[in-house]
């Protein structure tokens, strides 16, 4: 029976010191606080300042490696969901954009068809976070406008048809026509209504909570900011507790200063870490394809011609480096952002999010200084850094 030991387990809800996870057949078998020698070739020993933690969970992911979701191929979302744990994620949302309906309708359908039939040492794919088109123009960012329509509940319906129900979260402004309706519909439905691309002001996000949203996507970026007499969509994120705020930590979306400012106000139980990546994670420097729009890429930032931010090339190992640097956050609060809190809004937290008996196998190993060594997901053992037996 496959082993981790030696190292410190955290469980989500507590840490035990030289313990020992076995998991078996995909799950997780036991934690005990004991160190295990018994020869077997399928037990990886690790130093005690090692640490073992729960995957991270991604709930707004494009693409990577030269892969979209909205390439709508299988081969795609394979290649998506076998880098992925290279950087800490075992499981993730597959996100579309603003595009045609024809455009939209085929990743959803090919979405339906690749979802439970995966290989257990991929990422999993969750599910389908709807990123518009049911936005406002005014702050599309890097959604194509020309296909931004108004929120529509019999086009949401017809479009969950036809992903076999996988869609699990959609991005929407408030206050374009429709859009509080189909909140309220997303909500009795228990599908995470998050407010983004939005120019809104305060008493939108109050008929948006009211309504039933429970999430800002990206924080900072693709909404109306801040003002002294009027709170706007920002203001209204880090107001409202019930709304939990997606970050893209790369200090390019939003500067250390400001992660930390919603870090202290929000807190590790209301935020989650997200990538937002594109195709052209994990690539060279380059022009690459979003939504049927040119991105340049270079160091690190992707950009339109326009100069608008296109999506991010960030890792999830890099997002939790920054997030310990640029907050006081520790591997607890890290663990809550990118394990437990995705896994609650996915409803997943039955097996995901947390390790305890009985939950899937996804895990990663952290060194002392808190680099990503080991990623398993589902039982299998999907990536080992260079040294690791």
């Amino acid at each position: 029976m496959p082993k981790i030991t030696g190292c410190s387990i955290y469980s989500g809800q507590e840490w035990i010191r030289k313990g020992c996870l076995t998991f078996n057949n995909g799950t997780i078998s036991s934690i005990k606080q004991r160190i295990i020698n018994d020869g077997d070739d399928k037990t990886w020993r690790f130093p005690e300042e090692y640490k073992c933690i729960p995957g991270m969970i991604d709930m707004h992911i494009h693409g990577a490696n030269g892969a979209d979701t909205m390439d709508a191929t299988p081969e795609a979302l394979r290649t998506i969901a076998e880098v992925l744990p290279k950087e800490a994620t075992t499981s993730f949302l597959a996100t579309t954009i603003t595009q045609s309906t024809e455009a939209i309708e085929a990743a959803l359908v090919n979405l339906r068809n690749v979802i439970g039939h995966q290989m257990p040492g991929e990422a999993e794919i969750l599910g389908v976070h709807l990123e518009g088109p049911f936005i406002n123009r005014e702050k599309a960012g890097a959604q194509p406008s020309e296909y931004i329509i108004d929120a529509n509940v019999s086009c949401f319906d017809h479009w969950q048809k036809l992903s076999g129900d996988k869609i699990k979260e959609v991005t929407l402004a408030p206050e374009i026509n429709g859009g509080i309706e189909l909140i309220r519909h997303l909500a009795e439905r228990g599908i995470v209504a998050s407010i983004g691309h939005s120019n809104g002001v305060d008493q939108d996000v109050i008929r948006a909570v009211s309504a039933g949203a429970t999430q800002v996507t990206h924080l900072f970026n693709g909404m109306r900011g801040m003002h002294h007499r009027e709170p706007g969509i920002l203001g209204g994120a880090l107001l409202h507790h019930e709304l939990y705020a997606e970050m893209i930590v790369d200090g390019r979306h939003v500067c250390g200063g400001m992660v930390n400012l919603a870090y202290k106000l929000k807190g590790s139980d209301r935020i989650i870490l997200i990538t937002d990546a594109m195709r052209a994670k994990c690539l060279k420097n380059g022009t690459y394809d979003l939504g049927g729009q040119k991105v340049h890429v270079a160091n690190g930032l992707a950009l339109l011609s326009t100069g608008t931010i296109a999506g991010s090339v960030l890792k999830m190992d890099t997002a939790i480096k920054n997030m310990l640097t640029f907050t006081d956050a520790t591997i607890e609060d890290i663990v809550q952002m990118g394990a437990v809190n995705p896994a609650l809004q996915c409803g997943v937290f039955d097996r995901k999010g947390s390790l305890e008996e009985g939950k899937d196998a996804d895990l990663i190993i952290l060194d002392g200084d808190n680099r990503l060594v080991m990623t398993v997901c589902r039982g299998e053992i999907a990536y080992k850094a260079e040294g690791v037996m």
